[in-house]
């Protein structure tokens, strides 16, 4: 498949006379006809639904168009959980993964009534402690451990994750919550991220599934729930082929029928958690170049850095780049794009073929709607970027300003230097 932004040279040029580059930009369309996507391919299923993982992308204007098109969240941190009420989502729309969870995320979570997914056996007595009590529904995270396999080849090796319980302790703890009260009751397994292939929902859902007529005969437990959490991906490079939902959901559909239905848990509802693939094709990064190198290697350097976008510099993950305004010119130059910060690998692409990139060329970085400004830092008193919504209408809005200096200097409290300094 093809690689081709969203935004155009002339609109890219357009916002960046209005909002200094180096910023990221979203594409609401895309985002709305996506989730609008996702809900029909699991519309089969009357309890569906779609919990955004926060962790990818928290920006709330962002995360309001998805709770328009039905989405609920999916929170790992006391912020994620603030910001998804502030945002006024209730109750069960809010979903609480968490590992190693301090006793006031806990806390904070019951009161905002998240649905609580539990990493670990010994959680169960640390939340009951906390809490005084154990809430009426909670879920408990599978790792079935070993080398997950599907039909093309092996995907991930669970048993070096810290995530989720064994299958003895995830039996045990059901009995051990039914003993205590809780109601209803849920299942969650994340085993492999960013999967390019329709195989890996359908492959999932029948371990899922299969381990859930296995808790109903073995503690008596029906789970009201399953989630089949996150993983799907996307195509980060031109080749690959995007995953298809509608497939997905309609394979998963099939396995529910055979395995679940038969069962007597033809009721069960599917959520899903995902960041990646709500999200990360509809962002993308644009960046200036200011600087141009020859040494043993030709050097473009942006204006941008590995603190806009730290994929790259901390997987050495691809990220497809189009010099915007040239993508009909022969990519013959080799190049390696770079950031300023004082590390060799904040680097955007090594060795990439281009078309020649001159100084004031508007690059455009794809694919950065998921963990990308999320995973921002500032390292080398570097400042986080600008975030720009392009709307259906064509026009745009700045969703989150640049930082400045004032914003690092803010939290020195015990020095008196930002009014000397900023």
């Amino acid at each position: 498949m093809s690689k081709t932004p969203f935004v155009t040279k002339e609109k890219a040029e357009e916002i960046s006379r209005d909002i200094q580059t180096p910023f990221h930009i979203y594409d609401e369309k895309g985002i709305r006809t996506n989730a609008r996507a996702v809900r029909g391919a699991f519309s089969w299923n009357p309890g569906f639904r779609e919990y955004f993982a926060v962790k990818a992308n928290a920006n709330p204007f962002l995360i309001r168009i998805l709770q328009e098109e039905g989405c609920g969240t999916d929170c790992s941190s006391l912020t994620e959980l603030m910001l998804s009420e502030a945002l006024e989502f209730r109750g069960d729309e809010i979903m609480f993964s968490s590992n190693d969870t301090p006793a006031e995320e806990f806390s904070f979570a019951e009161k905002i009534g998240a649905i609580i997914n539990l990493d670990d056996f010994t959680h169960i007595q640390f939340l009951e402690y906390t809490l005084g009590h154990l809430p009426k529904t909670l879920s408990l995270r599978y790792n079935p451990g070993g080398v997950y396999r599907i039909s093309n080849g092996i995907m991930d090796n669970p048993e070096d994750a810290k995530y989720g319980m064994t299958k003895e302790q995830l039996l045990e703890g059901y009995r051990l919550l039914r003993s205590k009260g809780v109601e209803r009751f849920g299942l969650h397994a994340f085993l492999v991220s960013n999967t390019v292939t329709n195989d890996y929902y359908p492959s999932l859902a029948r371990t899922l599934f299969s381990l859930a007529v296995e808790i109903k005969e073995k503690t008596g437990v029906s789970l009201s729930f399953i989630n089949l959490s996150g993983g799907v991906g996307i195509p980060y490079e031109p080749e690959q082929t995007a995953n298809d939902i509608a497939a997905i959901g309609a394979a998963v559909h099939s396995v529910y029928d055979e395995v679940l239905t038969p069962a007597g848990l033809g009721d069960v509802a599917i959520y899903t958690e995902m960041g990646r693939f709500m999200m990360g094709p509809y962002g993308g990064l644009v960046t200036m170049a200011i600087h141009e190198k020859h040494t043993y290697k030709e050097y473009v350097g942006v204006d941008a850095c590995a603190v806009n976008l730290m994929r790259p510099a901390m997987y050495g993950a691809y990220h497809h780049i189009t010099v915007l305004g040239k993508e009909n010119e022969p990519c013959d130059r080799k190049y390696d794009v770079v950031g300023s910060l004082c590390e060799n690998n904040d680097k955007f692409a090594v060795d990439r073929m281009l078309p020649q990139i001159d100084r004031g060329d508007l690059l455009f970085i794809h694919d950065t709607g998921a963990h990308g400004y999320a995973m921002g830092y500032n390292y080398n008193g570097k400042l986080k970027s600008a975030e720009v919504l392009l709307k259906e209408d064509g026009s745009y809005a700045l969703i989150r300003r640049a930082e400045t200096p004032r914003d690092y200097f803010a939290t020195f409290d015990c020095f008196n230097i930002i009014q000397g300094l900023v």
